[in-house]
């Protein structure tokens, strides 16, 4: 057991690297197979849905015919522009149930296995932005394990590795299926190591607990940091200062500055935020 929990917080840091980045650049700027007589046709109105220039957040209507049009097509440039606007739609918590409730995740799911690179991506990226929802992870998480094999099987530094590694951060932040990780330990360490600036984190990471960011974004991220902290006290690396390598993850968690960020949430508006940053600080 100590081997798989210690396995679940490295997993956990040396995958925030490759979301940070990412985290940080959101922050600045039909019918299905065997369902229930939905009955949907795909209609000039579901293509037009993929259009770049259709901006309006989608109703579940819509996205049923989305969904129908991406299962039911093998048009790779329609399949690309309907997983791109679905994962735009599931950027909205809303939408990521409703998705999950019309039978999406499989859909999309389906669609990593597409030898088309980018319509590979785009599908993880549209599964990076359902798994922010706890129930959708539950359906997500049979995918883990290709995902993993893809991450270190494909070209470094692609696009459909870094896509992979996001949807691993979000698959790890609690303690649900990091254990799914242990296994690829050694490959995380490599990709990290040998990787671009795209896959590691750098102190700019720090900028995500400042008081002006969005909740959800706290939230995510103050649970991180205490998912962490408390593996590393059942594993006893904080029963005495621990040294970690500067410029590291761990390095700037357990800085001064991440210290003092944290201290200053204490003053924040939102409850929810502020009863985080209390318990972390009991614990730490």
């Amino acid at each position: 057991m100590g081997g798989a929990r210690g396995a679940g917080w490295v997993a956990a840091g040396l995958l925030l690297g490759a979301g940070a980045c990412y985290c940080i650049y959101r922050l600045t700027r039909g019918r299905r197979r065997g369902g229930h007589g939905l009955g949907l046709r795909p209609s000039k109105s579901a293509e037009d849905l993929t259009d770049g220039s259709y901006d309006d957040v989608l109703n579940a209507e819509q996205l049923q015919k989305l969904l129908y049009l991406l299962e039911s097509t093998e048009d790779p440039i329609i399949i690309e522009k309907a997983l791109i606007t679905l994962g735009n739609n599931a950027a909205f918590s809303v939408n990521q149930a409703i998705i999950r409730q019309l039978g999406g995740i499989p859909i999309v799911g389906n669609k990593i296995n597409h030898s088309n690179q980018s319509i590979k991506e785009k599908a993880l990226n549209a599964l990076n932005n359902l798994s922010v929802n706890v129930e959708n992870q539950i359906k997500i998480k049979i995918y883990i394990n290709q995902v993993c094999e893809d991450v270190f099987s494909g070209p470094l530094n692609s696009a459909v590795q870094l896509a992979g590694l996001r949807l691993l951060t979000n698959m790890t932040v609690t303690n649900d299926h990091q254990h799914m990780l242990h296994n690829y330990i050694t490959d995380l360490f490599q990709v990290l190591l040998t990787g671009n600036g795209n896959t590691k984190v750098d102190a700019s990471f720090l900028s995500l607990y400042d008081s002006h960011v969005a909740k959800e974004i706290l939230l995510r991220v103050l649970t991180l940091f205490q998912n962490i902290n408390n593996c590393l006290k059942i594993e006893g690396h904080l029963a005495v200062q621990p040294t970690f390598t500067e410029g590291s993850l761990f390095f700037l968690l357990y800085g001064e500055e991440c210290a003092q960020k944290i201290r200053a949430l204490v003053h924040h508006d939102d409850a929810d935020v502020k009863e985080k940053v209390v318990t972390i600080m009991l614990k730490i």
